[in-house]
C-alpha cells in the first residue's frame, strides 16, 4: 500500500505562521498535521505501507524534504519527494507523483485531520473517504444508488443531494488506472476553474464501470486558517486524553502552577507562576512565567509573561509580554 500526499503551497489562510513553514508541518497536540494524518491513515488501512509520497513546492527546502522523509521512514516506509511548483490543481499534483502511482494506494490532502474506524470494501475500485454534515451546500458530496455505490460528485449542490461529504481521502484498488484517467485530462485540457481537477479523472473511472463505495469517518477536523487549527488542536487533545496517551513531558519544569488536562506539554517547558489549560498545546522549550493559556496552541521556544491567552496561537521562537486575548503572531515574532 502507498499513501500519496499532495501538499500544494505552504497555505495563506494560516499567515504569518506558514511565512517559515509549510502549513502541514505546522504541529497540533504536539505532532505535525501531516505526521498525525498519515499515521490515522495507516491505521485505518492496517495493512503494511510501502511508500509515502510528498508533493511539495520546491521552495519548501531540504530541512522539510528531510522531515517529510523521516514521516514515512516511522511508518517503515520509504520517504520520496515529488515537486509541484505550479498551482495547476488537484490532479496535477497527484500526476506530479506519477513515477509512483501504482498498485494499492491512498491519496490524502494534507490540510485536515481525521477520526476513523472502518474497514475499506474488498468489492470496491475505489473508497472515496466521507463525513455526514449538516450543511451539505457548502461542500462536494457523493451520490449514492440503491447499493450504496457512489454514481456521481456534485459540488456545492444547490438542492439536496447527499449530507455525505468529500473529505479529500481516496483509496484505490489500482491507483494506475486513476492515473491512466488523470493523463487523459491532462492531454485533452480538461479543465476546472482553470485546473485540472482529481474528480475529473474519478467520474471517467465511473464512466467506465469501476465500483466507488464510502468509507465514512467519525470525526474530520480541518487545519485551514488559525481558529479552526486552534479548536481542531482542542479536539485532537481530547481525542488523545480519551485514549490514556501520556502528553505531558516528565522534563517539565513547574513552580507554582497549574496544568488543566488535556494539554500537550513538551520537552524542557518551564511554568512559573501559571495556568496552563484547557485545551492547550506548548511546543519543546516554552517558557510561561506569570500567565493563564487556554485553549491555544503555541509552537516550540516562545516565551510568554503576563498573558491572559484564549484562543491564540502563536509561533516558533516567538516573544509575548503583555495582556492581550484572541491573537496569532508567527515565529520569531516579539510584542512587549
Amino acid at each position: 500500500m502507498k499513501i500519496i500526499v499532495p501538499m500544494a503551497g505552504r497555505g495563506s489562510r494560516l499567515r504569518p505562521h506558514t511565512l517559515t513553514i509549510p502549513k502541514p508541518l505546522i504541529p497540533v497536540a504536539g505532532k505535525p498535521i501531516v505526521h498525525r494524518l498519515v499515521e490515522d491513515i495507516a491505521a485505518v488501512l492496517n495493512q503494511d505501507i510501502e511508500e509515502v509520497a510528498f508533493i511539495i513546492h520546491e521552495s519548501f527546502g531540504e530541512k522539510v524534504e528531510q522531515d517529510l522523509i523521516a514521516i514515512a521512514e516511522k511508518l517503515g516506509a520509504k520517504g520520496t519527494i515529488y515537486y509541484q511548483n505550479e498551482a495547476l490543481g488537484t490532479g496535477h499534483a497527484i500526476m506530479c507523483a506519477k513515477d509512483s502511482l501504482s498498485g494499492p494506494a491512498v491519496i490524502a490532502y494534507a490540510d485536515t485531520l481525521i477520526r476513523a474506524d472502518f474497514e475499506l470494501d474488498p468489492s470496491a475500485d475505489s473508497v472515496i473517504w466521507v463525513k455526514q454534515i449538516e450543511n451539505p451546500e457548502a461542500f462536494g458530496v457523493v451520490k449514492l444508488n440503491d447499493k450504496n455505490e457512489i454514481i456521481e460528485l456534485v459540488e456545492k449542490p444547490k438542492e439536496f443531494v447527499s449530507d455525505l461529504a468529500v473529505i479529500g481521502i481516496y483509496y484505490f484498488k489500482d491507483i494506475a488506472i486513476l492515473k491512466q484517467e488523470l493523463q487523459n485530462v491532462l492531454d485533452n485540457n480538461i479543465q476546472n476553474g482553470g485546473e485540472y481537477q482529481i474528480n475529473d479523472g474519478i467520474k471517467n473511472m465511473m464512466a467506465n464501470g469501476k465500483i466507488f463505495k464510502t468509507g465514512e469517518v467519525s470525526e474530520w477536523m480541518d487545519c485551514g486558517n488559525k481558529n479552526v487549527t486552534v479548536e481542531t488542536n482542542s479536539r485532537m487533545l481530547g481525542f488523545l486524553a480519551a485514549d490514556k496517551v501520556d502528553l505531558v513531558s516528565k522534563t517539565v519544569k513547574i513552580e507554582n502552577s497549574t496544568i488543566i488536562e488535556p494539554c500537550f506539554i513538551g520537552d524542557d517547558v518551564v511554568l512559573i507562576n501559571a495556568t496552563v489549560g484547557p485545551n492547550v498545546s506548548l511546543g519543546n522549550g516554552c517558557h510561561v512565567v506569570d500567565s493563564s493559556i487556554k485553549n491555544s496552541l503555541v509552537q516550540t521556544h516562545a516565551h510568554i509573561k503576563n498573558a491572559n491567552l484564549d484562543n491564540a496561537m502563536i509561533g516558533n521562537h516567538a516573544s509575548f509580554d503583555g495582556n492581550f486575548t484572541s491573537i496569532s503572531i508567527g515565529d520569531y515574532s516579539v510584542l512587549e
